[in-house]
């Protein structure tokens, strides 16, 4: 007659247990995988270029010719009109405020800035001090730091004023203006 090994099956129990215990670990282990379908959508993509902002010299600063006898400004508005102070005498040539041209993109909004820089004597060495003024319609000189390309163009004037010393040095003075746009 067999005997039954209870040993025999107390071992064959667990490792039944064990077994089915391991399958449901990796079941439950790999049943995300199993159920997760992949999946996808898709997005528009876009870009816009815009025409670039540019400027150009229409028409440069002068102050015309003056007197300097003991000193004082001379003050040239957006529009061109010259005017002066102290002992200051304005005697001929012709006086035009500064042009700039900037075109870019239609009702786009851009930023303004123009420089001040002295004026040298031809003998490089003696100066008269300049403060620009600017607007965009030729009339204000309220310096706007922005501006608006209506129709994708817009001036912007220079006028300023230059200070002139008591017996300022005869001669021919020139310098630059500087006008930087840039888009906002």
């Amino acid at each position: 007659m067999k005997t039954f090994n209870s040993s025999k099956h107390f071992s064959f129990k667990k490792s039944r247990a064990a077994a089915v215990t391991a399958a449901a670990v990796l079941g439950v282990l790999a049943a995300p995988n199993v159920f997760a379908a992949a999946a996808s959508d898709t997005a528009t993509t876009s870009a816009t270029v815009v025409t670039p902002i540019a400027i150009i010299n229409a028409q440069d600063l002068s102050f015309g010719e003056f007197a300097a006898g003991t000193g004082g400004t001379v003050v040239l508005t957006t529009a061109g009109a010259a005017s002066s102070t102290g002992d200051i005498v304005l005697t001929g040539g012709t006086s035009t405020a500064a042009q700039f041209t900037v075109t870019g993109q239609d009702d786009a909004t851009f930023s303004i800035d123009i420089s001040d820089n002295d004026l040298t004597h031809e003998d490089t060495v003696t100066t008269m001090a300049l403060v620009t003024t600017h607007d965009v319609d030729g009339s204000t000189g309220d310096n706007p730091v922005t501006g608006t390309l209506t129709l994708g163009t817009q001036t912007i004037y220079a006028g300023g004023t230059l200070t002139v010393a008591s017996a300022q040095s005869a001669g021919i003075y020139s310098g630059t203006i500087t006008a930087t746009v840039n888009y906002n």
